[in-house]
């Protein structure tokens, strides 16, 4: 595995890269305060699946301006999207304004922002709608009801997947990665 630090304006971010450069990508977004490590077992799968995976450690301070630098930086022209969490929040609104640059969504624990949260509150009603096949991955966190909703703001293949556990990077590596071998497949 490559961990590179890579400057955005003034803050750097540290990034784990792992896989073949020749391959379709996928970059991992964890939530707030998970630990650097927390993707080990679900890279591994993936690599094994013949996918490149780029780690951002922390998105804590992170935005889309941000991301499209890293992602910039490291000579990726488009790639496959996937987050739990904040870092799933970060996907949505990434897969939601960047139209061309991401193929596919894999955003496990939150629904789209636009969309009623489990406790019916709407966290970005100006989201727009976003235009790529998406995975939503039911959790604890995120009941079904609330994970189908987002289907209203995906143009694109939709489908949800359930897991019955609060953190699928850690509890449901093997699930998690299964979900996103299958959502960034050129089928």
């Amino acid at each position: 595995m490559e961990i590179r630090r890579i400057a955005v304006g003034d803050r750097a971010w540290t990034v784990r890269i792992d896989g073949s450069q020749f391959r379709h990508t996928v970059v991992l977004l964890p939530d707030a305060g998970a630990p650097a490590d927390v993707y080990d077992a679900v890279c591994a799968r993936l690599n094994t699946s013949d996918l490149r995976t780029i780690v951002l450690e922390s998105v804590e301070g992170l935005d889309t301006v941000g991301v499209y630098a890293i992602l910039d930086e490291l000579g990726v022209p488009w790639a496959n999207l996937a987050g739990y969490g904040a870092g799933a929040d970060l996907a949505w609104q990434l897969a939601a304004r960047g139209f061309g640059r991401f193929m596919g969504l894999v955003a496990a624990g939150r629904g789209h922002p636009a969309a009623p949260g489990p406790d019916g509150a709407v966290t970005d009603a100006n989201c727009p709608a976003v235009e790529i096949p998406t995975t939503v991955v039911a959790t604890k966190n995120l009941a079904r009801p609330a994970a189908e909703a987002a289907a209203r703001h995906v143009y694109g293949e939709f489908r949800v997947a359930q897991v019955d556990v609060t953190d699928p990077a850690a509890e449901a590596a093997q699930e998690f990665a299964t979900e996103i071998v299958l959502r960034s497949g050129q089928w």
